[in-house]
């Protein structure tokens, strides 16, 4: 199990140092997945050493999202002047992000011929 977070948290070191020495536009963590995902693809060995670790980390990865929600919590007083901005924020970018998905996937259909009739 320690090899197997090393290997992890050693992808995601190896990204972020990556990302801050090359000044690239790409977050640390992105590189370091990209590199995990190499790793994975062509050396069968790590990929049987982290498969325990990562299904249990996607198992429970629900209690991440606990330090936001305190956080959010935490802030509440803050959020209150901000209530009618945020929730139309929200729902704006849900409602743009679903929009930009569905035309995309009908720019990709054209591209590609494939059309439902």
């Amino acid at each position: 199990m320690i090899h197997a977070l090393l290997a992890i948290l050693a992808c995601q070191l190896i990204g972020e140092a990556a990302s801050h020495a090359l000044a690239l536009p790409l977050p640390g963590p992105v590189l370091g997945m990209i590199l995990m995902i190499l790793a994975l693809q062509f050396l069968p060995r790590v990929a049987e050493v982290v498969r325990p670790v990562a299904q249990g980390i996607l198992g429970h990865l629900s209690l991440l999202f606990v330090p936001a929600g305190v956080g959010v919590v935490g802030h509440f007083a803050a959020f209150g002047g901000q209530g009618l901005a945020l929730g139309l924020a929200i729902v704006g970018s849900t409602v743009a992000a679903i929009a930009v998905g569905a035309l995309s996937f009908v720019a990709v259909a054209k591209l590609t011929g494939n059309r439902d009739e």
